[in-house]
């Protein structure tokens, strides 16, 4: 017993120790920094796939306190994150979680503290990131405009264009939001597990793309959104043209995700080569609407059946 608490305090002050270094070249060298940040959720990883979570949970917090110490507001702004991702990661090693699980907790926890952190920039600070996005983007819309005018190429209807545009970017920011936090999450772990795996951690792996198969549920919440969008006029701005332009641009997403792995699954079982599939997976991005099409029918019809017993034949 006394042995193991030694162990703990030793590896958890070693561990402590590289994490506030790996933050402080985060906060005060900018250019190593960028490089550096990926890796930061790495010791505190380690230790939580190695130790007990009591312990791990404590090595979390002291390194989230001593990050304040080091680098500021900075420094704990940037730990609320990192920190705990490390945690989540060696956490889901230790009771070995499968990579998707990993993923979707990564996720749903940067996608909760980054909204945590944004309401306490409007509220605290007076700054709104979004809104200032917003003002600049129409400011250089502004600016083009007076360009093309003094040329004497400023098409027709070009301020209601910008408008819309604007009004665009306005409603599906939510999901481009949160494809962006997932991302980043993806990044995290894509960077962190080879590591871990050098460290000697048995860490988890993704299924191969042509084995992804969404719930059917999908589908459903996909042709409910569609028919509600259909006999259904929202008004412009509304919380409700909002709600179904995401969802239907999430499903879309979803959906093409599934396409794409019923691809691989066709040129699988057809026994065409892996660099076939790559490029059928490059060309599925311009045919977006046919790789949803896919998609759907692959869900809802079950085509890998047919496709299967097809060329058992």
């Amino acid at each position: 017993m006394q042995k193991n608490q030694t162990s703990y305090l030793t590896y958890g002050a070693m561990m402590i120790a590289l994490f506030t270094v790996l933050l402080a070249m985060v906060v005060y060298v900018p250019l190593v920094g960028v490089i550096v940040s990926f890796i930061v959720p790495l010791p505190i990883a380690w230790f939580s796939a190695k130790f007990e979570r009591k312990h791990a949970l404590f090595i979390t917090m002291i390194s989230i306190v001593i990050s304040f110490i080091i680098g500021g507001i900075a420094g704990i702004v940037f730990a609320l994150l990192t920190a705990p991702i490390g945690f989540i990661i060696g956490d889901s090693i230790r009771n070995n979680r499968s990579k998707v699980y990993m993923l979707m907790a990564s996720g749903i926890f940067l996608l909760l503290m980054t909204i945590a952190q944004y309401i306490v920039t409007i509220y605290m600070l007076n700054i709104n990131l979004f809104k200032q996005f917003l003002e600049l983007a129409e400011i250089y819309y502004e600016q083009v405009g007076k360009i093309m005018s003094s040329a004497g190429k400023l098409p027709e209807g070009y301020d209601e264009y910008v408008s819309q545009i604007l009004l665009r970017i306005e409603t599906i920011m939510p999901t481009y939001f949160i494809g962006t936090i997932f991302i980043s999450a993806f990044i995290y772990l894509a960077i962190n597990l080879p590591l871990l795996k050098k460290l000697k951690l048995d860490v988890p792996k993704f299924s191969k793309l042509m084995d992804f198969r969404l719930p059917k549920v999908v589908l459903w919440y996909y042709l409910i959104v569609s028919i509600l969008s259909l006999f259904i006029s929202y008004e412009i701005g509304s919380f409700g043209y909002m709600a179904s332009a995401n969802a239907l641009l999430i499903l879309r997403a979803l959906l093409f995700i599934q396409g794409v792995s019923f691809i691989h699954y066709y040129f699988h079982v057809a026994g065409y080569p892996k660099w076939a599939a790559v490029l059928a997976s490059f060309l599925a991005v311009p045919l977006f609407t046919f790789t949803i099409i896919l998609g759907v029918f692959d869900l809802g019809f079950n085509l890998r059946g047919f496709i299967k017993g097809r060329h058992k034949k």
